[in-house]
Formats: C-alpha cells, structure tokens, sequence
C-alpha cells in the first residue's frame, strides 16, 4: 500500500481535531500519527465511526525511557474495506502513565490493554477488568520497563522448585 493513499484520513484528522495531531510521520511504507493524551479517546472513536478502521489489530506499549513523556501506547488499527493500516500513538508520563479505555470501542483492545498494564504500569481508565494477565496481582514491577533487572528482582516471585523429587 502507497502511504499517499491515508493523506485524506490524516487531512480529516487534522480538520477535525486541530493541534491535538502533533506528528504524522512514514517510515518503511507504514504511517505514523501521534497525538495528544487527552484527546486519544475522541480521535480513536472517531477512526472507527467515521473513517472506519474497525479492526484494532495490536496495541502495544513503549519505554521510551526519557525523562518527559516516558512511555507511548501504539494502537495499530485497520481499514479492511480499503486493506489500510495507520499507528496512532500517544505518550503519557512516568508519574501518570494513564489514558481511557478503547476497549469500549474495540472490545479486541481489553486483553492488549492488560498486557500493556502489567508490563508497563500504564493504567487505562474505564477499563472494565483491569487485572494483571501475566504477573501475580501482588507483584509490585512491570518487567518491562527499561530499568527493571534483566534477571529478575530476586525474591519477588516465587519460583518453581526445579530439583526432581526422589522416588
């Protein structure tokens, strides 16, 4: 797919929602927008019911590890009807890593939502079962920020005993 075939989307987005479209970037084919925190919601659910990407495929989280805006939430969406793909992305902080919900647009976003949580810390508000997916609920870390320990916290999971029991 040519990157000049989503210039009309972009170009709704930006007469829609303005300064809240803070960066389009294309890199290797795919398109790229990233957008303001508060308005991810509003411009996701209108992605979906105007410009009809109804499929969220992935949505993942990043430690971008500087010291504004942290960590970034990319939503990989799709139009099927005319087979586009865009990225959105947003950025929140490391002292309030928290955006709403899109699970209540695609409800295919809940489980990536929890991932993103559990190995991140980025908390969606409104989401309607926010559990941890991997980790015990008690676990204190998200193993994937950039300054947790390559092996681990010691101690702060219990681990399987890998010694075979004599029979």
């Amino acid at each position: 797919m040519d990157s000049t075939s989503l210039v009309p989307v972009i170009d709704e987005l930006k007469g829609t929602f303005g300064d809240a479209i803070l960066e389009v970037t294309v890199h290797s084919g795919d398109t790229f927008v990233r957008v303001d925190s508060a308005r991810i919601h509003d411009i996701l659910s209108h992605l979906k019911h105007t410009s009809r990407y109804i499929y969220i495929s992935d949505l993942f989280g990043v430690d971008r590890f500087t010291s504004d805006d942290r960590f970034e939430v990319v939503y990989n969406l799709v139009n099927l009807a005319q087979q586009h793909r865009l990225f959105v992305k947003t950025r929140v902080s490391e002292e309030n890593p928290v955006l709403p919900t899109a699970s209540d647009i695609w409800s295919g976003a809940n489980w990536n939502e929890r991932e993103v949580y559990d190995m991140f810390g980025i908390r969606f508000e409104g989401h309607p079962d926010p559990r941890r997916i991997f980790m015990p609920e008690d676990f204190q870390y998200f193993p994937l920020r950039k300054e947790f320990p390559l092996l681990g916290i010691p101690g702060s999971i219990e681990l399987p005993n890998t010694t075979p029991d004599p029979e």
